[in-house]
């Protein structure tokens, strides 16, 4: 590494392996040279939730080894973290983890749709959108999905609707 602050690659290739073991993978390394310490941000996703104790150890263990990195010269702030939710959907392995979610998608036929993220299995999910009073799940090729983002919710939503996106809250604790 030269000396100063890594790369973004130099940063992915040192950490990947780490975040890999615990469970997770490295979305994005953003490096800013022009804050006051310099920050080195990575971002890190998984298909369970990465929790405040999770990121505490990965912080850890991630500052442990950018430190032992001898050409890495001063200080600088580390933080870790979750994409959030304004990350838009854009492959399916993002799918299958917001899989439970209200999503908004914009197709490419300039179609809206608006549901719940069902299973999502060889390039098409599954979308649990209302049917009338009902609710039905529509299959979505992946390929027809011009933007998706997941929507936050301030309220539980309807038992029927998690059945049909396969997941059952009640066998979570909740």
């Amino acid at each position: 590494m030269a000396t100063g602050l890594p790369s973004q690659t130099q940063v992915i290739e040192l950490l990947d392996g780490e975040f890999a073991r615990a469970g997770y993978e490295i979305e994005d390394v953003v490096i800013d040279q022009r804050s006051q310490p310099p920050r080195i941000t990575v971002i890190a996703d998984g298909d369970k939730a990465l929790d405040l104790d999770t990121v505490a150890e990965l912080s850890r263990s991630a500052s442990s080894l950018l430190d032992a990195e001898r050409e890495i010269a001063g200080a600088y702030v580390l933080e870790v973290s979750s994409p959030g939710v304004d990350r838009p959907l854009t492959s399916e392995k993002h799918f299958r983890r917001a899989r439970g979610r209200k999503v908004d998608m914009a197709l490419t036929d300039g179609s809206h749709v608006t549901g719940r993220v069902g299973e999502t299995i060889e390039g098409t999910v599954n979308v649990v959108v209302r049917d009338g009073r009902d609710w039905t799940v529509r299959p979505i090729a992946l390929g027809e999905v011009a933007k998706a983002v997941v929507q936050v919710e301030f309220s539980p939503p309807p038992q029927r609707e998690l059945e049909l996106a396969g997941v059952d809250r009640r066998a979570e604790g909740e």
